[in-house]
């Protein structure tokens, strides 16, 4: 079984980081990066909003990304 991982620039602050590309969070097809999720949560809990999901395993490889060859 293989995994497969991600590298990339985050869209709100361009840190590169790596993430699952079926799961992370993303904002226009950007991925965003976990401390920016976190800050725009802690944000939307002040304003008495829900915060945005997380998927797990956002910031995780994934084992689902590749398929096995026979």
């Amino acid at each position: 079984m293989g995994y497969m991982s991600v590298v990339g620039p985050c869209f709100a602050c361009r840190k590169v980081f790596t993430f699952s590309p079926t799961k992370v969070p993303s904002h226009q097809g950007e991925p965003v990066c976990r401390d920016c999720m976190d800050a725009v949560n802690e944000q939307r809990r002040r304003m008495g909003l829900p915060p945005h999901p997380i998927l797990p395993g956002a910031y995780e490889p994934d084992p689902e990304g590749i398929e096995e060859e026979e």
